[in-house]
C-alpha cells in the first residue's frame, strides 16, 4: 500500500527494535537515530505524514497510548527521556530526563493515569499523569529501586506487574503499591520464591543477564528466559506457582514466542519451533 524511506540508512546504535502503534487512522513510530530522532504518524491509508515531533534518538522501547482527560496521548521513551506527545497534532505535552548513561530498552506499562517505567540499574517507578494547563504533569507514587529489567518489557495483569529482572529474577509488582509480592532466580526449583523479594540476588548467567521476555496467555503466563526455558506460571502476588518448564532451544532465544491459542511458536538462533501445551 505504501513505504517510508525518511529515515533511510539511520538508526539507533543496536537497530531499531521498537514498534509502530495505530491509533485513530494513524501510524504512529519512532523513527531515526543519533542526533536525528522523530515520533512521526503516518495517514495509515496513504502514508502521508500527518505530523512529526522531532528529539534526541529513538529508544529501544515502544510507544503506547493513554488517555488523560480525555486527551488521547502517546507516551514513548527516548534515548534519554520519557515523552508525551498528542495524538492529534504531535505537540508535546510532557517530559522526564529518564537515563543513567544506558538504553531505554522497556516498553512503559499504562494502567489507566498511571506509567510504570523501568529500566537498567534505575528498579521501577511509577507516576500519575494528569492535565496541567496546556500540556501535563507527573506525580510520582512509588518507585521500587530493586526490579531493574534491561532487555525485555514487563507485562500488567490484574493489577500486577509480572518481569524479568537484569539479575535474571522473575517477579511480580503490585501496580498501586510497588510492593514487592514475589520474586525467584530463573533455574530456581518451583515453590522456593523469597516472599517480598529476593533484591539484585537473582543469579547471574554472563552476558546472557537481562535477556528473556513475560507474555501474558491468558490463564497462564509464559517467561522465556535466557537459558532457553519456557516456564508456564500462575498469575498470583502472594506466591510462584510454576506450571511447567521446558527446554525449548539449545542456542539463544532473544525473539519474544508468539502464543495462538495451545500453540507456542518459538524463534531460536537457527530455527523457528512449534510448542503446544496441554
Amino acid at each position: 500500500l505504501w513505504r517510508k524511506d525518511d529515515f533511510q540508512g539511520v538508526s539507533p546504535r543496536f537497530f531499531t527494535s521498537s514498534s509502530p502503534i495505530v491509533v485513530d487512522g494513524l501510524c504512529i513510530a519512532e523513527l531515526g537515530g543519533p542526533g536525528n530522532g522523530a515520533i512521526v504518524a503516518y495517514d495509515l491509508a496513504t502514508g502521508n505524514e500527518k505530523w512529526k515531533w522531532t528529539g534526541d534518538s529513538p529508544a529501544y522501547g515502544s510507544p503506547v497510548l493513554m488517555t488523560v482527560s480525555g486527551t488521547k496521548v502517546i507516551i514513548s521513551p527516548t534515548d534519554k527521556n520519557m515523552v508525551a506527545v498528542a495524538v492529534a497534532d504531535g505537540k508535546l505535552l510532557w517530559q522526564t530526563n529518564y537515563t543513567q548513561g544506558r538504553y531505554n530498552a522497556a516498553t512503559p506499562i499504562v494502567d489507566e493515569q498511571t506509567l510504570v517505567y523501568a529500566g537498567p540499574g534505575r528498579g521501577m517507578t511509577a507516576v500519575k499523569i494528569e492535565k496541567s494547563g496546556d500540556g501535563l504533569a507527573a506525580t510520582e507514587l512509588w518507585s521500587n529501586p530493586e526490579k531493574s529489567v534491561i532487555f525485555n518489557s514487563p507485562v500488567l495483569k490484574n493489577g500486577l506487574v509480572y518481569g524479568l529482572t537484569q539479575a535474571n529474577e522473575l517477579f511480580c509488582v503490585n501496580v498501586r503499591n510497588g510492593q514487592t509480592g514475589w520474586a525467584v532466580p530463573v533455574g530456581q526449583a518451583a515453590g522456593e520464591a523469597q516472599p517480598g523479594g529476593g533484591g539484585r540476588g537473582g543469579r547471574g548467567m554472563g552476558s546472557s543477564a537481562g535477556y528473556g521476555s513475560i507474555v501474558d496467555a491468558g490463564t497462564v503466563l509464559l517467561a522465556l528466559t535466557p537459558a532457553s526455558e519456557l516456564i508456564v506460571f500462575q498469575p498470583n502476588e502472594k506466591t510462584y506457582t510454576e506450571v511447567a518448564r521446558i527446554k525449548v532451544a539449545t542456542t539463544p532465544t532473544y525473539a519474544y514466542p508468539v502464543v495462538a491459542s495451545n500453540r507456542v511458536f518459538i524463534k531460536d538462533q537457527d530455527s523457528v519451533t512449534l510448542w503446544t501445551i496441554e
